[in-house]
């Protein structure tokens, strides 16, 4: 996707770096991304152009958001991602013009008055990066809860190994944070707190210039100001006092840590206190806070060289489980996707046929057939709308991501269970349009044997495509996946027989193919997570049910909804169908109906 970061800041903060590591990221996954703030001080791959957001007359809005619509236009932009309330404001109305979603990161408790109740600025969805903040937004600002939820800030794991304690003659406390503002503050504060004798080595890291205030203490605290190279230091240091990526970041490098931010004091973080130190953003935010009481931190002090390595290990894993750089970079994907799609009220139509036949072919009981005319007309509307046709090997490692790009009029085109027919009569109209599908082959069965054999209303028999068809369709483009060994429904199985179908179906097909197969295609939509653990098991990339699944196509790639095409569907009913908004009316309908 193409991804505008919109930050406000005048000098280096946590909002930057979050904004900046995730942009890294993205990119790295495929995503092209831009970045506008005010200044930006951290390195990144990504283009910045500069806004300066915090300029907030009437005229300079309008401005601003002129020259985010430009940046829109001329990038595709496709989600904007503001990650503060100067930044959303602009990018609210630019979005609201360009007709694209707004996402935004609350990095901090909001201030409640009643402008900010009326308009509210968090976009389409908002993420918070801690519990504090998204109740305070719901409780206070009636945000809905649908339209929120929790993600902390990602971290690069790698890069915080966990070390043991330096063997120091004295021990180094090291307090990171700005020395402006509230953090300021508490900083100055702290510093009365310790620097009482000479017992430890302090030094602050942060903040471009040392204030006045802070001048008395230049003779028994060293300022190292902004330090590039923060894990080092931290590594150097024996305790680490600080709040939110800073606290993180200690925790991760086997260092005791001890809370304290811009609205709370909760001293020494152990594994009684992880909880709430999780859900204030390790002191940073709690609207019900009284002040910052730091008369505490001496003896956190004193208990912090105490902890035990054990302990310190324990807290690193629940920092690793809760900040993974993977899962809330996967998660931050899936939002801006499902935004996107809900914005337009479009994604990618994944179609779904069985057989295609002639006129005096047996049509058999079950209506699992489309007539070549019919199929002929549908390709020939396909081909004269511009649509492209691709299989899932287009699109894996990522490339589905491209599927909203300009000049991207994408169609799949899918069959289950691979009949003859598919080769007889669908095969040579897909060749006549320069067309590609994607067809599910089982692994043991020959003919549709799980039709056959139903007691109650048995199917004719219909045969399955030889291997040297289907060799002589991949040899010309079209894509083959699994379908199991003999088409059960998954779910309703014991997850041995389950992975027996799935695992066995795989191995025969991908010998028989001469190439590992990336989709699957659950026999009937019969899943669930256990059958889709499986199937990921397998090895396969993408999966797909029938009518289950997100709206979304990236929201869930082992379970991609698809939309069945009938032989008593007309053309005004399959353009419908093709649009790429037809689930969003049938999911509709389906609400209604329960």
């Amino acid at each position: 996707m193409n991804i505008l970061m919109a930050l406000s800041q005048l000098e280096v903060t946590g909002a930057e770096v979050y904004g900046v590591t995730l942009a890294d990221e993205l990119i790295k996954r495929g995503n092209k991304v831009y970045i506008v703030s005010d200044t930006l001080t951290k390195p990144t791959d990504a283009e910045y152009f500069k806004i300066e957001f915090n300029k907030r007359s009437l005229g300079q809005r309008v401005d601003q958001v002129k020259k985010l619509l430009k940046i829109i236009r001329e990038k595709d932009i496709q989600v904007v991602h503001a990650h503060s309330r100067a930044s959303s404001w602009s990018s609210a109305i630019a979005c609201k013009i360009a007709g694209i979603p707004l996402v935004t990161t609350t990095h901090g408790r909001q201030p409640i008055h009643f402008s900010r109740k009326v308009i509210k600025g968090f976009g389409d969805f908002g993420i918070t990066v801690c519990e504090n903040i998204y109740n305070q937004l719901v409780e206070c600002l009636g945000v809905k809860e649908d339209k929120l939820c929790v993600l902390r800030n990602p971290v690069g794991l790698e890069e915080y190994s966990f070390s043991s304690m330096p063997k120091n003659n004295k021990k180094i406390i090291s307090i990171i944070g700005r020395l402006s503002g509230p953090k300021g503050d508490v900083c100055y504060d702290l510093l009365e707190k310790i620097c009482v004798d000479d017992s430890y080595i302090v030094q602050v890291i942060g903040g471009k210039e040392i204030p006045e205030s802070f001048k008395k203490f230049e003779n028994k605290v060293n300022f190292l100001g902004y330090v590039n190279n923060v894990p080092l230091e931290i590594k150097k240091s024996d305790l680490i006092i600080g709040a939110g990526r800073v606290a993180i970041e200690g925790i991760l490098s086997g260092r005791p840590v001890i809370a304290v931010g811009e609205q709370e004091y909760l001293g020494l973080v152990t594994r009684e206190t992880i909880g709430k130190s999780l859900a204030s953003n390790f002191g940073d935010v709690n609207p019900k806070a009284k002040g910052v009481d730091v008369s505490g931190v001496l003896k956190d002090i004193e208990k912090s060289f105490e902890m035990e390595e054990g302990e310190l290990l324990e807290l690193r894993g629940i920092i690793e489980e809760n900040f993974s750089f993977d899962k809330i970079i996967d998660e931050i994907e899936k939002i801006y996707a499902r935004q996107y799609v809900l914005k337009k009220k479009y994604d990618i139509p994944v179609i779904m046929y069985h057989r295609i036949i002639r006129e005096n072919d047996v049509k058999g009981v079950h209506g699992i057939y489309v007539l070549d005319k019919v199929f002929d007309e549908q390709m020939k509307y396909l081909k004269e709308s511009g649509y492209q046709t691709i299989t899932f090997e287009d699109i894996k490692n990522g490339k589905w991501r491209d599927r909203f790009n300009k000049g991207n009029k994408w169609i799949m085109i899918t069959f289950d269970d691979g009949y003859t027919d598919n080769y007889e009569v669908a095969f040579p109209i897909l060749k006549k349009y320069g067309f590609k599908a994607t067809i599910y082959l089982l692994g043991e069965v020959k003919y549709n044997k799980w039709d056959v054999d139903v007691k109650e209303n048995p199917e004719e028999r219909f045969e399955l495509m030889s291997d040297e068809q289907i060799l002589e369709m991949q040899d010309y483009g079209i894509e083959f996946g699994g379908h199991t060994l003999t088409h059960p429904k998954l779910a309703e199985l014991e997850i041995s027989d389950a992975r027996r179908e799935i695992l066995e179906s795989k191995e025969i097909l991908d010998k028989k193919l001469g190439r590992k197969m990336n989709v699957f295609a659950y026999p009937y939509g019969s899943l669930n997570e256990d059958v889709k653990s499986v199937v990921k098991e397998a090895g396969y990339q993408f999966a797909v049910a029938t009518d289950s699944g997100s709206l979304s196509f990236s929201e869930d790639l082992f379970q991609i909804r698809r939309i069945a095409i009938f032989p008593k569907n007309n053309m005004f009913s399959f353009k419908r169908k093709v649009s790429g908004k037809y689930n969003f009316v049938k999911v509709k309908r389906e609400k209604r109906k329960k």
